[in-house]
């Protein structure tokens, strides 16, 4: 059994930026990992670059160098490996958390796949990106599916059917086409996501326009086999040669995680969890949210750049909590 002031769920931008919080209040912390550090950062695409700048995405007073205004998936990682040993975080790799049980009024055993651990305070920063919103269809789980996208290569002269509208579907779409791949797209709706970013927009819009990337509007996923994808337009269903599907549908947070964790989320459309966002503190006493997972399925509400508050907001809270605990 170990015994913390703060148990830290999540190692990512934000776990992180939490302990380093914790750190400068003086409190005893630990993050919990259950992949890697910055797990979802690693998960993006190979030559990603991020829509924010890099000041934006700075934490901890550490500055984040990149070679252009936008950082690059590689330089986030090499920023966040440097922040972790500039503070001497404490943190546990690929150590999943399981549940977490309330043993008194200040008191949280959280259990995971390698140990057990106590603390008065818990924060939950589990972000969303593990998560993938599934098409719920027959063959989804052919290993011909893929639900996050590394580099295009593998799809040089195949067939690939990419489901989604929005910034990840247009971008992989492009670089994909741009590699080489026959690129066909699934969109629901009957245009491209609206907000997807000014500078992708055009080059989707014209690469579908002069018949590049072969784009099928108001259309669903119905069923997914070896060589071939079942679909659902507007004009009834029709099926199309297939050698691989990215689909490109966006994440959501781990709601099984979160119910293990006994906090309560309601069963409506947004799926927040029930927390104060003055303080982020949930209706578990000592128990926080922070980052990303705070939108619930609001997934493209908060991203990096606007939680960076999140850990001061919630030292604040706890030491004005043990404050009035030990009078």
């Amino acid at each position: 059994m170990i015994t913390k002031d703060l148990i830290i769920i999540g190692g990512g931008p934000t776990g992180i930026n939490c302990a380093i919080s914790a750190k400068k209040a003086g409190i005893d912390c630990l993050i919990l990992e259950k992949g890697l550090l910055v797990n979802s950062i690693y998960n993006f695409p190979i030559n990603m670059t991020f829509f924010s700048t890099s000041k934006l995405l700075e934490i901890g007073e550490i500055p984040f160098i990149s070679h252009v205004e936008k950082p690059t998936r590689k330089e986030a990682l090499e920023y966040y490996r440097r922040i972790l040993q500039s503070y001497n975080l404490q943190i546990n790799l690929y150590e999943e958390v399981q549940k977490m049980e309330r043993l008194s009024s200040d008191t949280y055993q959280i259990s995971t796949s390698k140990g057990t651990y106590q603390a008065p305070s818990v924060i939950v920063a589990t972000g969303f990106y593990d998560t993938p919103r599934l098409l719920n269809v027959v063959g989804e789980d052919l290993p011909k599916v893929k639900h996050y996208y590394e580099d295009a290569h593998p799809y040089i002269g195949q067939k690939l059917l990419i489901v989604g509208a929005a910034n990840s579907a247009c971008d992989v779409a492009l670089e994909a086409w741009n590699k080489g791949a026959e690129v066909t797209m699934a969109i629901r709706g009957e245009e491209i996501y609206p907000k997807v970013k000014y500078w992708i927009r055009p080059n989707i819009e014209n690469r579908i326009k002069e018949g590049s990337i072969t784009a099928h509007f108001n259309t669903i996923v119905t069923e997914i086999r070896e060589r071939e994808v079942d679909l659902l337009g507007p004009d009834g269903p029709f099926t199309i040669e297939n050698d691989f599907v990215l689909a490109m549908t966006g994440y959501k947070p781990n709601y099984t995680l979160l119910e293990n964790l006994g906090l309560d989320i309601p069963e409506d459309e947004e799926r927040i969890p029930i927390h104060d966002p003055e303080t982020l503190e949930t209706s578990l006493p000592g128990v926080y949210l922070a980052g990303v997972v705070c939108a619930g399925m609001r997934t493209s509400k908060l991203f990096i750049e606007n939680t960076r508050d999140h850990g001061d907001v919630i030292m604040e809270h706890i030491q004005k909590r043990t404050l009035s605990t030990a009078v």
